[in-house]
């Protein structure tokens, strides 16, 4: 007799386990949870906000994406992630030497790298403004570690194969790299 008491009990755990899993999935047509990605304001050497930088998430990788609204010189200058979440000014040194966690040397033309950091070549145009999709082969895990990353553009071009920089010169532009969460993919 105790085992038929039981079925009450059983029926009700099941149908309690069947509405936490319907529960826990999104309604047909509802939007996609919103899914975590980094951003940084890009600032100058005085202070003044001049562009903005996200990483979003994209298999092994981050695509990422930049746009500066002026101050750069016409041209070619190196970028790349840095492994100290601080832009200090006027030098931006405070954030540190590139995001390097495999210890690789520096450059895509180097056979000993390159560093997780190291990025393609942003170009300035005459107004001194500049736009790219790129991709950064690291990890959210890795900018979010507990001193955090930051997000750098240098005045000259990078050679792609001198370590530790890449001889891309004096850091220009800075923003400190924060997670955040936006719609999902």
């Amino acid at each position: 007799m105790a085992r038929l008491s039981s079925l009450p009990h059983a029926a009700t755990a099941i149908a309690l386990l069947a509405l936490a899993a319907c529960a826990q999935k999104a309604p047909p047509g509802a939007p996609p949870p919103p899914v975590p990605y980094a951003e940084a304001i890009l600032y100058d050497n005085t202070g003044l906000p001049m562009g903005k930088v996200t990483l979003h998430p994209q298999g092994e990788a981050l695509a990422g994406s930049i746009t500066v609204r002026g101050g750069l010189t016409p041209g070619n200058h190196g970028m790349h992630i840095h492994t100290i979440g601080e832009c200090k000014l006027p030098d931006f040194t405070s954030a540190g030497p590139h995001l390097n966690p495999t210890s690789a040397q520096h450059g895509t033309e180097n056979p000993a790298g390159p560093h997780q950091g190291d990025l393609p070549m942003l170009t300035a145009d005459a107004r001194g403004e500049a736009s790219l999709k790129f991709t950064a082969h690291t990890s959210l895990t890795a900018l979010f570690d507990l001193d955090g990353a930051s997000f750098v553009v240098h005045a000259d071009p990078d050679d792609m194969k001198t370590d530790p920089t890449g001889n891309s010169g004096a850091r220009v532009l800075c923003g400190v790299l924060y997670r955040k969460q936006g719609p999902g993919s």
